[in-house]
């Protein structure tokens, strides 16, 4: 019997419902169905082929026939795909179904080039170590990236045990917190197990990625989290709190609670690819202060009237999300330019205008001295 001939209330039971499979993939995939393909989801990506979770249980598949010149369209870790039946000698994926969702950052290329890292994510945890000094600023960027992707962001901050003082944990948290406005921050020691519960209980539902970079724990995590050592583990450097990369390959594994993981190798470089609105996301309060400021295009800098200027001044606004804010919004500017004419055009004229600007006041505070 061929998918698309089981009712809808079938998804609930269906072999691949405790990787994701609902009634939306079940509709998308109707008319594969009709073609005798076979419904599955990329559990992992390697060289040319992926490994494919299908009802009959998980096949090696080549993606020859899906390889676009888009490289925002490259087969991924959480895709669904269908893939040719039983019996087939090779299998090879035939197409991929529209992604729900998508977590992508730029390339280190000089093309800054999309790059996606999982698709289909419900929530995009964030692992920060706490055996090293916490770096607000990249945890802001992993949240614009992760709100960007239409998933629900989550912070996690790992190796909770080094950090034995509950105070001093409780700063952490709160620091962590003003980075990251709505969004939960969870303090987990996989060593002692403390807050797995809590963190099994959020990512127990749909599909979760572990993001962070290379000792951030979050192998440990993911074994923790699925009940068995099913990722190679490598304590970090005592030095700097760093990892060797231990996973190398980004892999979706099914969790005894219900939901799935993915979990992705440790991340050097995040930048940021066309992420306005998550930018926005992260710093919605300066975002709504700017809609105080007495001009509508205030840079937040020396304007009067600049109620984030005032804002900062006052206490009420830490100079250091607004630098933060600048960085980020710099830098997405300078990747859409890169592939948009008009906000290329857009951004010259400030800069001509910013630089007039600052001659004026030059030449107005040398008449000042004179």
């Amino acid at each position: 019997m061929h998918l698309s001939s089981l009712p809808a209330s079938s998804a609930s039971s269906h072999p691949l419902a405790p990787y994701g499979w609902d009634e939306g993939w079940e509709a998308e995939f109707a008319p594969y169905a009709e073609q005798g393909l076979l419904p599955g989801r990329v559990v992992r990506v390697d060289r040319g082929q992926c490994d494919v979770v299908t009802p009959g249980g998980t096949v090696r598949a080549d993606t020859e026939f899906v390889v676009p010149r888009d490289p925002m369209k490259v087969v991924c870790t959480g895709d669904w795909v269908a893939v040719d039946p039983d019996g087939s000698d090779p299998r090879y994926v035939r197409t991929l179904l529209p992604r729900r969702t998508a977590f992508v950052r730029s390339t280190s290329s000089k093309r800054s080039d999309g790059q996606v890292l999982a698709t289909n994510v419900d929530h995009v945890v964030v692992c920060a170590s706490l055996a090293v000094e916490l770096d607000l600023g990249r945890v802001e960027r992993f949240l614009a990236l992760a709100w960007e992707s239409g998933a629900q962001p989550v912070v996690v901050l790992s190796k909770a045990d080094l950090v034995p003082d509950p105070v001093t944990l409780g700063h952490l948290v709160r620091d962590v917190e003003t980075a990251a406005p709505g969004v939960p921050v969870l303090t987990v020691s996989a060593l002692h197990g403390e807050g797995l519960d809590t963190l099994g209980a959020l990512v127990g539902a749909g599909t979760s990625v572990l993001l962070g970079q290379s000792g951030a724990g979050k192998s440990t995590l993911a074994n923790a989290l699925v009940g068995e050592d099913v990722m190679d583990v490598q304590a970090a450097r005592d030095v700097d709190g760093k990892g060797r990369h231990t996973t190398t390959t980004r892999n979706l594994l099914p969790l005894p609670g219900g939901g799935v993981l993915i979990d992705t190798p440790g991340l050097r470089g995040v930048g940021l690819f066309d992420a306005e609105t998550g930018v926005g996301q992260v710093f919605a309060e300066i975002e709504g202060l700017a809609g105080e400021c007495r001009f509508h295009d205030c840079a937040h800098d020396s304007e009067p009237g600049c109620a984030v200027m005032a804002a900062v001044e006052s206490g009420r606004l830490p100079a250091r999300r607004l630098d933060s804010y600048r960085k980020l919004v710099r830098e997405n500017q300078w990747i859409v330019a890169k592939t948009d004419a008009r906000v290329r055009a857009e951004l010259r004229r400030d800069w001509k205008r910013k630089g007039a600007e600052g001659r004026a006041a030059m030449e107005a505070k040398r008449g000042r001295l004179r």
